[in-house]
């Protein structure tokens, strides 16, 4: 085989057409990276079934909060020993219907017995006092209305002497000095009858003066008296309204003091719910809002009665008084939740309430795109309610959001749902 010997020009093109592949080939490559370095990052998938869409409407909106508690009887009485004893028996046990007289336990108290004695012994000797004081003052002025009249009689005869006197002084019969006699005797009558008389007025008035402490010894022996009848009486501790017994929380035998409490009735038939509300959301409850009550049985309308004035445990108490009709099995102590209405909205743009995300404030949320996607988006939150929560600016009625848990997706800004 014998080698050609290639010319000059040959090798000068051949040259060329190598550089010329070369910077098309640096050229498509500086292309290409570029292209990929600016393409998105594939968006991860999401299971549609997993995730809770809900679509952006407009239109009324119900601002609403929900709490849990229970029921508890409005009327409830505590039952307090009025002294101390010692427990002899307990005549019924909690869950039993009573009436205002009906007996519930026995105490016994063996000196509360002999006060009782020595009070009425003691009204007894002040009422015998009284009654021998006004006996004695009754003398008295029975002794001053003879007196007087006596003088009066006295008086009467001297009156009439005199007028005799004086015909006979006029006859000149007697002489004048004889009729001033008449008349000086008529007229210290007259006088001593006076004095007589304004005597038996101070007698009068001062007997219920003179009769007024023993008088209030009786009165004050008379209250100690009926005090000890009382206590020894209340040794049968009784109900004193009309309901259940509640609790006993004393056995036979043991002793307990004036003021403690011996047992509760409540009236089961007017019944209240004792809600506990998260504090984030009682700011707009006031007293007087309609509320709402599920027994679980049935659900009863009310009103907002009371609203504790502190938290406890990141919860506020809020007390519904309940307006209808109890359902069957409604008692005390019962499990309910309640919800209570805040504000009717008449045309505001709202979604479902997100996963995270409370009112009056900004958040992010994935917003449904037409090709499958759904993208970060911006949304400005509003006023909310148990399960709905006002868009302020980020969407408009018609959008589909992800309201569910999507922490897991921070950071991408697109996903895809499957």
């Amino acid at each position: 085989m014998v080698d050609i010997a290639r010319s000059p020009e040959v090798k000068r093109k051949k040259q060329i057409r190598r550089i010329i592949y070369g910077v098309v080939a640096l050229i498509a490559i500086v292309l290409i990276t570029v292209g990929v370095s600016q393409l998105r990052p594939a968006a991860p998938g999401v299971d549609r079934a997993t995730v809770w869409v809900d679509t952006v409407k407009r239109g009324p909106m119900t601002r609403q909060v929900r709490g849990s508690g229970i029921l508890v009887p409005e009327n409830i009485r505590w039952i307090t020993a009025t002294t101390n004893g010692r427990v002899e028996r307990l005549v019924l046990r909690p869950g039993a219907s009573v009436t205002p007289t009906t007996v519930i336990l026995e105490l016994s108290n063996p000196d509360l017995q002999q006060s009782v004695m020595d009070a009425q012994l003691a009204f007894r000797s002040a009422e015998a006092t009284f009654e021998n004081r006004k006996a004695e003052l009754q003398r008295q002025l029975m002794n001053e209305e003879v007196g007087v009249t006596t003088m009066e009689s006295q008086y009467r005869q001297a009156s009439l002497t005199l007028a005799a006197n004086e015909e006979l002084y006029k006859e000149k019969l007697i002489s004048e000095l004889q009729l001033k006699q008449f008349r000086a005797t008529e007229q210290d009558l007259k006088n001593q009858l006076s004095v007589a008389r304004q005597r038996l007025e101070i007698t009068k008035a001062g007997m219920k003066s003179q009769l007024a402490p023993q008088e209030a010894e009786v009165n004050q022996r008379r209250a100690a008296h009926e005090l000890r009848l009382r206590q020894l009486d209340d040794l049968k501790v009784k109900a004193g309204m009309t309901g259940v017994l509640q609790v006993v929380p004393v056995e036979v035998g043991a002793s307990v003091n004036a003021g403690a409490q011996v047992a509760r009735v409540a009236d089961p038939t007017v019944l209240k719910a004792e809600l506990r509300i998260a504090e984030t959301q009682t700011k707009d409850i006031k007293i007087g809002q309609v509320a709402e009550v599920d027994t679980r049985n049935g659900v009863v309308a009310g009103k907002v009665s009371r609203i504790d004035p502190a938290s406890a445990n990141g919860t506020v108490g809020v007390d519904i008084t309940l307006e209808g009709a109890l359902p069957p099995g409604a008692r005390p102590d019962l499990s309910v939740d309640g919800t209570v209405l805040l504000q009717k909205l008449n045309d505001v743009i709202f979604v479902g309430r997100p996963a995270f995300g409370q009112e009056e404030s900004t958040i992010t949320l994935f917003k449904l795109t037409p090709d499958g996607e759904a993208h970060r988006t911006k949304v400005v939150l509003g006023r909310s309610s148990v399960n709905t929560i006002e868009i302020k600016e980020g969407l408009q009625p018609g959008d589909q959001v992800i309201l569910s848990d999507m922490s897991s997706y921070d950071q991408f800004d697109r996903v895809k749902l499957n």
